[in-house]
């Protein structure tokens, strides 16, 4: 489990209730009015705005952003040299076997296409279908979010005018009562839209956030299978479709200068190595 979401959730959380008790009380800001305004409203304007079935995915999502990470490109680079490797000794048709055992969907389907013998031409463009389709209803997801997160801070908004209006329309009252409910209406002001603040920016944007993460990695890893499968059946040589594939990574991550650097690091005098230590 990945559990910075968490940490950075608890931490968010931590400095706001340090932030109130800092001259403050928590009793303080705590308000039925205000929640049920702005958590109430939220939540009707998203079920308004999106189907149920979008609902349905919040656990899944949820345990997408909890989860580690799913996708890494360089066992994805290894397996795809490895595939080329056996097409160029015994052909195409020898990749069904090791195919079949893949975990990867994605990858095993695009490997059986090859062995299918289709289209070049053909390969291509299913593949990229099914990647805009992908990435078509992964954005369903953070977006129901975003608009979430909009939400909330519209409706702390709301509940800011809403305790206006009730201020001002008790100005020209002369009484202790008149006071309370001033402050009453003070308070629903500024509360509501600290609820909206928080909930927008301390959870529904950095879900968000995380979702297109956790998507843009899936799609890197999916996009070198792409490109992978359409140089292998090519016939291209597996040490180009390897330095091909490292075209998608940050040149400190590709595969090979790594390990140069390691060897280079184990050829050196010690002196020279401690050197470099401090």
């Amino acid at each position: 489990m990945d559990f910075s979401s968490i940490i950075g959730l608890i931490a968010g959380l931590g400095l706001i209730v340090f932030g109130i008790m800092d001259g403050g009380v928590i009793s303080g800001f705590i308000s039925p009015a205000s929640m049920a305004i702005t958590f109430g409203g939220t939540i009707a304007a998203t079920v308004i705005a999106f189907p149920f079935s979008s609902f349905k995915q919040i656990p899944g999502q949820l345990k997408i952003v909890l989860q580690k990470k799913k996708y890494n490109p360089h066992d994805y680079i290894a397996t795809i040299v490895n595939f080329a490797q056996e097409a160029r000794k015994k052909g195409l048709l020898s990749l069904e076997e090791r195919a079949s055992k893949e975990k990867d969907p994605f990858l095993r389907n695009s490997i059986m296409l090859l062995v299918d013998a289709i289209d070049p031409t053909k390969v291509k463009e299913m593949l990229e279908n099914e990647l805009d389709c992908l990435e078509e209803r992964h954005s369903k997801g953070w977006y129901l979010y975003d608009k979430a997160a909009a939400f909330a801070l519209a409706f702390g908004m709301i509940g800011t005018l809403i305790g206006l209006i009730n201020m001002l329309a008790n100005l020209n009252m002369d009484s202790a009562e008149a006071s309370k409910l001033l402050g009453q209406g003070m308070s629903l002001a500024l509360i509501t839209t600290f609820y909206g603040s928080v909930a927008a920016n301390l959870v529904l944007i950095p879900l968000a956030n995380r979702l297109r993460m956790r998507h843009n990695e899936e799609m890197l890893c999916k996009e070198m299978v792409v490109d992978g499968v359409i140089a292998i059946q090519a016939g291209e040589n597996p040490r180009h479709i390897e330095e091909r594939l490292n075209a998608f990574l940050a040149e400190k991550d590709k595969i090979g200068k790594r390990d140069k650097t390691d060897k280079t690091e184990k050829t050196l005098p010690e002196r020279v190595r401690r050197a470099r230590k401090h």
